[in-house]
């Protein structure tokens, strides 16, 4: 990956965009897309489309969501601390003790994730989970009045920024989950926009919103878009940890490649063809078995209208849905390549009728 697309995915990560506030991030994308799109639009829903070539058959889309998960100022207690609801789904117990920033009209406020210290923690109590409206946020207010004085009600909240590299092409950050996508749709596009001459179909990368909140964002602007073949592209689960069970998520590791969905969510056909281009040009991949619709973009692509083609890639992922998710650049490469080579290979011949 050369350094000017890792500033680009870094940029991204280090800009906050809760579910429903994806503002800053709509504004980061959408420039970044400029140079490489006929056309590049914001719906009213908030979803960044970029368009390539829209006059030619077939129409795909790529959807990688913008949203992160984030936290929601919910109230101001007489002291200065800050209560908050959630935006997405939380593990309760990795929330505490982490820092936050809080995104308000004036600019960042830093402040804490805060409970009761162990110390002064009850037997009874060390051994229940920790409650969400026991947990809040320091900013050092001295009172209520103070805190009003920087912080709304409805400011919305993420974890701080923390892009950094472990080894091994194995880096770690906040909301890989999904902007890891967001930023494959778009480096896909570039590539295509390169060897334009060679393509022959429409191609619409989506930067999708408020999928942390129940897959939104597809849903509207595969409607808009009215594609004939929609790939979702999205982090999944690794079994390659002491704690995962390969019986339960299947064999899948980091920097091994990418994963390519098999199973009902899924069109057969684009199934096989991803796997195909991945093989004719030894690109690293790993096939994952999904039984039921998938909690991603790809659930709502396949139902839009009267029916869509969707496929779904994915980034091994550690540690999901944590401050500290964990990804390999080399398997976001591997579903780059696959999705570049993907978008070539497909023209008005073929049919995805199962």
């Amino acid at each position: 990956m050369n350094k000017k697309s890792k500033q680009f995915l870094k940029t991204l990560l280090h800009t906050p965009s809760p579910s429903g506030y994806e503002h800053e991030i709509r504004k980061v994308w959408m420039q970044e897309m400029k140079e490489y799109a006929d056309e590049v639009r914001i719906d009213v829903h908030g979803n960044v489309i970029a368009s390539l070539t829209t006059s030619k058959s077939p129409k795909i889309m790529l959807s990688g969501h913008m949203d992160e998960l984030g936290f929601q100022v919910r109230y101001i207690d007489k002291n200065g601390f800050i209560f908050f609801n959630q935006l997405g789904g939380f593990d309760i117990g990795l929330i505490p003790g982490r820092k936050v920033r809080i995104h308000t009209k004036n600019g960042d406020i830093l402040g804490v994730t805060g409970k009761k210290a162990v110390h002064l923690l009850k037997k009874d109590e060390r051994r229940k989970a920790v409650k969400p409206e026991n947990l809040y946020i320091d900013i050092g207010a001295k009172d209520k009045e103070e805190a009003e004085k920087l912080v709304e009600i409805g400011d919305s909240i993420t974890y701080d920024p923390n892009f950094e590299e472990l080894r091994n092409n194995i880096y770690t950050s906040r909301a890989f989950d999904d902007k890891i996508g967001s930023f494959i749709v778009a480096e896909v596009m570039k590539n295509i926009h390169k060897q334009k001459k060679d393509f022959n179909a429409s191609l619409f990368s989506v930067s999708s919103c408020q999928e942390e909140v129940g897959v939104r964002g597809a849903q509207t602007s595969a409607y808009g878009i009215d594609p004939d073949i929609g790939i979702a592209i999205d982090v999944t689960n690794c079994s390659d940890t002491p704690d995962a069970s390969e019986k339960r998520v299947g064999e899948i590791k980091l920097n091994a490649g990418g994963t390519i969905n098999r199973g009902p969510n899924i069109n057969p056909k684009v199934f096989e063809i991803l796997k195909e281009v991945a093989e004719e040009n030894d690109i690293d991949y790993q096939v994952e078995a999904s039984s039921r619709p998938t909690g991603t973009d790809a659930k709502v692509i396949q139902i839009t209208r009267s029916g869509v083609a969707a496929g779904l890639l994915g980034i091994p992922c550690r540690y999901m849905h944590s401050y500290t998710e964990v990804i390999s650049l080399k398997d976001t490469q591997a579903v780059i390549d696959i999705l570049t080579k993907f978008c070539l290979y497909v023209d008005k011949n073929i049919d995805f009728t199962p």
